[in-house]
């Protein structure tokens, strides 16, 4: 009789959930059954899709020529655009054949580390990461080297950090900023020292800009393409409209980098999932060309609950909450909380105060072990108004107050 066979592979066994989808789902399953849960959990803006580009893709579904396939890299109007705002937003001047259109950011995410890295390279993590990073990287046979900065960092790494961690195994860097899932932002000199650092090592930078619309407080933006222009054989933007333009579900995101690495990742899409969906290239196309007027309104609403959450957060005792910059993350540090006894119930670690917070204040927060080390949350403020306030309100209730 032949032996038993393993029904699923190891490789796929081996894939965590995605921590933040979980909390979403497990907070929309309460909220199904009655219960009046407010999730903090999903990084997805409240907002509507802006018209013009609803609009886009209805015109888009009069052409029958978007219901057949189309290029794997994508269409070639939607790469041409993508290269105009790389230039424009970035500072990287790209030839369109140096883009790749992807079914979201994620596909780009998984894309690139399939593209670059091999059975045993080692790739340089910094954390708090968000959670599919590492995911990523071990499907691609990688090995996540984390590197820690915390609170007392605004969690951002240093070059002395990356070259403590660097080996002779280190193929590539991840680079978030603004990050998920802290809102730290980089400024233009921390960008370049870390960007001048890879150069010198001859690694990939594999740099995350889909929060580059959304920073604060007269912060601004800078990407390492730009900061860093010595890196541009090594680098690899990823990017796509879901949180800018509030179309997570329309799945457009891209890969920007040199020509042979988008070749070979066009090769393996191609394989993978073939184009992305043409209506919702159509949309994107409309986003990026289109009127900013909506964007900016949507930034201003970020803005200012952003700055509802951080001094709500900051009025627990215990907590210690860094004024994030950008994205629509608050990343509050915890650990004061911790061992403490809440009527009975005394949790070591965030994961068991989530839960706490989720069975007692009926708040679902994602814990800091999805994304590092325990001891800190995360909490999205892309939710409404309305939903952050109350939520404050029982956090601080159930969590007490200075």
């Amino acid at each position: 009789m032949p032996p038993a066979q393993q029904r699923i592979s190891r490789k796929i066994g081996a894939i965590a959930e995605s921590a933040t989808l979980a909390v979403d789902a497990k907070a929309k399953a309460l909220k199904a059954d009655g219960r009046p849960v407010i999730g903090f959990g999903a990084g997805e803006p409240d907002f509507s899709t802006p018209d013009y580009i609803v609009e886009a893709a209805a015109q888009a579904l009069e052409d029958p020529k978007n219901f057949r396939y189309s290029p794997a890299a994508g269409l070639p109007e939607l790469r041409q655009a993508i290269a105009d705002a790389t230039a424009r937003d970035s500072g990287w001047r790209v030839d369109p054949a140096q883009v790749l259109v992807t079914n979201g950011g994620k596909q780009a995410v998984y894309q690139a580390f399939q593209t670059v890295v091999d059975e045993g390279d080692d790739v340089l993590l910094p954390a708090p990461y968000w959670t599919t990073y590492p995911e990523a990287i071990r499907l691609a046979g990688g090995n996540p080297v984390e590197v820690f900065a915390g609170a007392d960092q605004d969690y951002k790494v240093t070059p002395e950090q990356l070259e403590a961690a660097h080996t002779e195994k280190t193929k590539a860097l991840l680079f978030c900023s603004p990050s998920n899932p802290t809102g730290a932002v980089y400024t233009a000199e921390e960008t370049k020292a870390v960007g001048e650092w890879a150069a010198s090592k001859g690694i990939f930078v594999i740099s995350d800009e889909i929060y580059q619309h959304l920073t604060y407080d007269g912060v601004e933006f800078t990407s390492i393409a730009q900061a860093a222009p010595e890196l541009s054989e090594h680098l690899i933007l990823l990017n796509g409209v879901a949180k800018t333009y509030a179309m997570t579900g329309w799945r457009v995101g891209w890969m920007v980098g040199p020509k042979d690495v988008i070749k070979a990742a066009t090769n393996l899409q191609s394989h993978l999932s073939s184009n992305v969906n043409n209506v919702a290239q159509r949309a994107a196309l409309a986003a990026l060309n289109g009127p900013t007027e909506q964007v900016t309104r949507m930034r201003e609403a970020f803005d200012r609950r952003r700055r509802v959450i951080v001094d709500g957060l900051n009025a627990i005792d215990g907590v210690v909450c860094p004024t994030p910059t950008g994205a629509f993350y608050a990343y509050p540090d915890v650990t004061g909380l911790l061992g403490r006894d809440f009527d009975g119930v005394t949790p070591r670690t965030s994961t068991e105060l989530a839960d706490m917070i989720l069975e007692r204040a009926e708040v679902a927060v994602v814990p800091g072990e999805a994304f590092g080390p325990s001891g800190y949350l995360r909490l999205s403020y892309a939710l409404g108004d309305d939903d952050l306030a109350e939520g404050l309100s029982r956090l601080q209730k159930v969590l007490g107050t200075k």
